[in-house]
């Protein structure tokens, strides 16, 4: 499952995320988004659980929870069809 995290503090990385969700079960991918020109957070992350019941858990379980002081918003990604199609 693809999971979106927004309202991250600038402050927390790749390894802090997969510290966090893998308290629930496997990560298999992990990215905080970074401006290209300042490498800074852009207070976002994106990250893939292949196991849907864990990463349905850790939805429930992390979204609205405080990290390094900030209310995180922690949701599944549900791609449209047709989506990407050009």
């Amino acid at each position: 499952m693809n999971i979106l995290v927004t309202n991250l503090s600038v402050n927390i990385n790749n390894n802090d995320l997969v510290a966090m969700f893998s308290v629930y079960g496997t990560v298999s991918y992990a990215a905080v988004v970074r401006d290209k020109v300042s490498s800074r957070s852009k207070g976002r992350a994106f990250l893939e659980m292949p196991n849907e019941a864990e990463a349905e858990q850790a939805i429930n379980a992390l979204n609205g929870s405080i990290l390094d002081g900030k209310e995180m918003m922690v949701q599944e990604i549900i791609y449209k069809p047709g989506e990407f199609n050009n």
